[in-house]
């Protein structure tokens, strides 16, 4: 099929293209409670095609683009129709003119995840007995779930000698815990891992399950003021995500960020601990065929990395390295039941945490949290916190216990100060 598509790029006239070919075989499994409700196999191919189209403007040499997607089942007619499409749609993108990765025919990468060891139906075996392991209460319990269980081939080729192609795993779903004592009451959970890590799952849905049967008896929001919060979980990546947009080559060419190499991230003034954030790959070569590796980020504070695509890095004149979507921090010293020996609020869930990368301002309506007084701990329900990750950022405390999901890895939780909080 790429010879096909290359066929048809040289025949419209399209010299600079990079086409992305994602194969993606997967099984899922569906539940209403225990029971399995639906288990399908999928078997599906698509190419993405970035057409690139040089110009000028105003006597400015520019660099059009636009993205076409491609089916296998598209007649080869009405594969020149889109890309002919797409190529006329890079001529109204005026983006000053920028260098384009190059690179040469590389060895396919097999997958190294410990997924990659076993079938499909065997991971998806080992994930729904976790998942259900803890499920054994008639008052708390998993009302449905959804599981996924993924082997992606990419292979990349571009214009300008690129090919490379890829293997991956990734094991991700949701599920929905209710609880029927005290209110009825349903909280929503997702997990995604790169491993087989099946014990993560055992101990995230104990801690759901422990968390819901908290938020059916939860009926009053905490006083409004400001508080000493903790946030967990999934929250800190979004919360430390600050720190990875902000150093992202289109901020910073664009003046939405000031950062540059070997500044001080977190003010001058730093009297909690000091960030270290670890750029992981996930994948050994970016959409655009640039290898990546991991990079550090911040080290004790300082930033060491401004990465992005080639097009800001050829602004800005640096390196491209590719856009990372994946973090690893260093944790704290102090245990979480140390954090917790002072008053806080410990918010386990919100509606929607988010993080403005612009601003700085986080936050969200709370669903549930552990508000402790100094004598007690009791649930809260409602409100909403409204931080600012400048306010606090020189003071943060981070919990010596470790939590990965997803594409985070890192302390489990952070501690704040000072954070305002709408409530009763």
């Amino acid at each position: 099929m790429i010879e096909e598509i290359k066929k048809a790029l040289q025949a419209a006239g399209i010299a600079e293209y990079t086409i992305n070919e994602t194969r993606t075989e997967s099984a899922e499994c569906f539940f209403v409670r225990r029971k399995l409700d639906l288990k399908r196999r999928t078997d599906l191919c698509e190419y993405a095609v970035t057409v690139f189209r040089p110009f000028e403007k105003d006597g400015t040499r520019m660099l059009g683009s636009s993205l076409a997607r491609i089916h296998p089942e598209m007649t080869g007619k009405e594969i020149k129709e889109v890309l002919a499409s797409a190529y006329h749609a890079a001529s109204f993108v005026a983006n000053p003119w920028y260098e384009l990765p190059s690179g040469t025919e590389q060895p396919h990468i097999p997958s190294k995840s410990t997924l990659a060891g076993r079938s499909l139906d065997e991971n998806m075996k080992a994930l729904v007995e976790a998942l259900f392991a803890g499920d054994t209460s008639e008052e708390v319990f998993i009302n449905s779930a959804e599981i996924f269980v993924k082997r992606m081939l990419r292979r990349i080729v571009s214009a300008r000698g690129i090919d490379v192609s890829f293997e991956t795993y990734e094991a991700d779903g949701e599920y929905v815990v209710q609880c029927v004592v005290g209110q009825d009451v349903e909280t929503y959970h997702s997990f995604s891992y790169r491993e087989a890590d099946t014990d993560s799952l055992r101990r995230e849905v104990k801690e759901a399950l422990r968390t819901t049967r908290a938020r059916a008896q939860a009926t009053k929001a905490p006083r409004a003021g400001e508080y000493r919060i903790l946030l967990s979980g999934e929250q800190m990546r979004t919360f430390l995500n600050y720190y990875v947009s902000r150093a992202g080559s289109g901020m910073i060419y664009q003046d939405y960020s000031g950062y540059q190499a070997g500044t001080a991230v977190q003010g001058d003034s730093v009297s909690g601990d000091s960030l270290t954030i670890t750029l992981k790959a996930r994948e050994p070569y970016s959409a655009e065929g640039i290898p990546m590796k991991d990079r550090t980020l911040v080290e004790n504070g300082i930033l060491k990395t401004i990465h992005g695509g080639s097009r800001f890095a050829y602004y800005l004149g640096i390196e491209p390295t590719g856009i990372y979507d994946s973090i690893a921090v260093s944790t704290g010293e102090k245990p979480l039941a140390e954090l917790k020996q002072e008053p806080y609020l410990h918010i386990v869930s919100f509606s929607d945490f988010q993080m403005d990368p612009f601003s700085g301002h986080f936050g969200g309506e709370i669903r549930l949290a552990f508000l402790y007084d100094g004598e007690s701990v009791k649930p809260v329900t409602g409100g909403s916190v409204n931080g600012n990750i400048l306010k606090v950022q020189g003071q943060m405390v981070f919990s010596k216990e470790r939590y990965q999901n997803g594409r985070y890895e890192g302390p489990f939780a952070v501690a704040l100060k000072g954070v305002p909080v709408a409530g009763a």
